[in-house]
């Protein structure tokens, strides 16, 4: 498989060349989270913390702060989460997608 057709598979917000930093789940305890997706208006994460689809609750990032969502999904694939839309959120995501990308091995 090329090298372009491999990054093409990865899906929209994970790449061959991507790092991740470990979240903190935060609802009725912290949890570890991996991000799979980010944006300004949402990520999926996994974690061994599963709260409730609804649940009100936190994710921090190391480098981009804490964000307060809401639980909209839960599925095999991870626990979608929804942020409130703005400038807060969007400044959220890219701080996360740019350390998660700038990441020294």
């Amino acid at each position: 498989m090329s090298r372009l057709s491999s990054a093409r598979s990865c899906g929209p917000m994970a790449s061959p060349w991507r790092r991740q930093r470990m979240c903190v789940l935060s609802g009725d305890r912290p949890a570890p989270a991996a991000l799979v997706e980010i944006s300004g208006r949402g990520a999926t994460i996994r974690s061994n913390l599963v709260p409730e689809q609804g649940a009100n609750v936190s994710l921090r990032h190391p480098v981009s702060g804490e964000i307060a969502a809401q639980v909209s999904a839960i599925r095999e694939d991870g626990i979608e989460l929804v942020f409130e839309a703005g400038e807060e959120s969007v400044a959220f995501a890219l701080g996360a997608i740019a350390a998660d990308m700038t990441l020294k091995s």
